[in-house]
């Protein structure tokens, strides 16, 4: 993800705690950000950055072996809700190794099984896993286009309402393409889903 972007995401929200994992060190330091833990093996951060933030004082560092069965995004999960995170934002989770973006998704079921709001975002998406209602904003909607995709083999009950292609009480299965690319109508477009999880992604060109 490009500095831009997350520069952006820094003005706009607010961020009671930051957490830089492995790599991200290196990207926290482009951006002049001081993080309040360090999570990760650290194989893929810069030595540079490292010896930078080891310097500063107030900075909590959780290191782990290379050899381990989480990755540092999982890692880093943990730790936010262990700290009582209400919301989480993960950036730069969504890059060109295919395996880890998968992985990162999937990864999304531990917050919401916590009751915890957490997004993957990058320059051109915003993800999120879903399993009950969720009212979204045209005003404040990430891009021009919502998808809504299974995660689980089958998910039922959905509605939707305020969209350019409205459902009513739909079964969405896995291996079927209807909820790719639809779009917000109204100033609020409302999600409802009876049983199952399924990815709400956000999308811009």
């Amino acid at each position: 993800m490009d500095d831009s972007a997350v520069s952006d995401f820094l003005i706009k929200y607010s961020y009671d705690l930051i957490i830089a994992v492995d790599g991200g060190l290196t990207a926290a330091q482009r951006l002049q950000l001081k993080p309040d833990y360090c999570v990760g093996d650290f194989d893929s951060v810069s030595q540079e950055s490292l010896e930078y933030f080891r310097k500063i004082p107030g900075i909590g560092w959780e290191t782990h072996p290379p050899e381990k069965d989480e990755t540092d995004t999982e890692l880093s999960i943990h730790l936010a809700l262990g700290l009582g995170a209400e919301s989480i934002h993960i950036f730069g989770a969504t890059g060109t190794r295919m395996d880890h973006t998968l992985a990162s998704i999937g990864l999304l079921q531990i917050p919401l099984e916590a009751g915890v709001s957490c997004w993957l975002v990058d320059g051109h998406n915003r993800i999120t896993m879903i399993d009950s209602a969720m009212t979204l904003k045209r005003s404040e909607a990430f891009g021009t286009y919502v998808s809504l995709i299974p995660f689980t083999e089958s998910v039922s009950g959905v509605t939707l309402e305020g969209f350019k292609y409205p459902l009513r009480d739909y079964t969405f299965v896995q291996g079927n393409s209807l909820g790719v690319s639809n779009e917000i109508v109204r100033e609020e477009a409302v999600i409802t889903i009876g049983k199952g999880r399924m990815l709400l992604i956000e999308s811009r060109d």
